[in-house]
């Protein structure tokens, strides 16, 4: 089965034993490793799936950038509070436009909120946009008239990263190979390396490029079969839904 937290447990061990480094995205914006791998994750829903992970990461003596929503399903200021003290990386994740219907100047003032509520919790020097993807908006569009760095934030992984160096792959439709059903996680280069399973991954590990950012959405992650099922089913019919109706042909 895929898309276990064993299935997860069993990439993690397999990019330690290639001897990446593991960097927030903070650090990595800062000083890049030579060798490094940047685990993100979209807290969108269910944020014990996310302290899950976060407690594998410490066990195993790695960090991971932790992106919260400003919402009840993501947001749980024990779980924020938990993940900070176990040495990952917290991040806010804007979705201003979405909330405000487009309104620029709402927006922003909903940006500058949340990100000082989450920093009552945690530090907060990068953030990363929620795709909302049955939203009309984009919320990247909020920098086109304001500056994040105004807001000591560093950086944002959409307009701050060389991805003609860094390799991404993201989980976005609880697939590998998600960019045709993604309606805004999608980053341009020409590395057109694709797997489709987290297994096929692992097998890749020793080939994977030095450079590496991986996107999870932990709440996909389940060893409970119940869970799994219910999350593989309605993961395929959103894929259905957005291929069709969201995604720029």
């Amino acid at each position: 089965m895929d898309f276990t937290v064993k299935k997860y447990t069993e990439l993690l061990r397999s990019l330690i034993d290639q001897g990446y480094m593991f960097q927030t995205f903070e650090d990595f914006i800062k000083e890049p490793a030579q060798r490094s791998v940047v685990l993100r994750h979209d807290v969108d829903l269910l944020p014990f799936n996310s302290l899950t992970f976060a407690r594998i990461q410490a066990k195993h003596g790695v960090k991971g950038t932790y992106y919260f929503r400003a919402v009840p399903e993501s947001w749980d200021e024990a779980v924020i509070k938990e993940i900070r003290d176990l040495g990952h990386e917290i991040g806010y994740h804007y979705e201003c436009l979405t909330t405000c219907n487009g309104n620029i100047e709402l927006g922003i003032k909903d940006f500058i909120a949340n990100l000082n509520a989450l920093r009552e919790l945690a530090p907060v020097t990068t953030i990363c946009m929620h795709g909302s993807p049955m939203s009309k908006y984009d919320s990247k569009d909020l920098w086109k008239t304001y500056s994040y760095q105004d807001y000591e934030i560093i950086a944002e992984p959409y307009f701050d990263v060389d991805f003609e160096k860094v390799f991404y792959i993201t989980d976005t439709g609880r697939r590998w190979d998600g960019h045709k059903v993604s309606v805004r996680d999608k980053v341009k280069t020409s590395m057109k390396r694709t797997f489709h399973t987290t297994d096929q991954i692992i097998e890749a590990s020793s080939t994977l490029p030095d450079q590496i950012m991986f996107t999870f959405h932990p709440q996909r992650w389940n060893d409970d079969k119940r869970l799994w099922a219910k999350e593989l089913i309605l993961q395929n019919t959103k894929n259905v839904v957005k291929k069709f109706f969201f995604v720029n042909k």
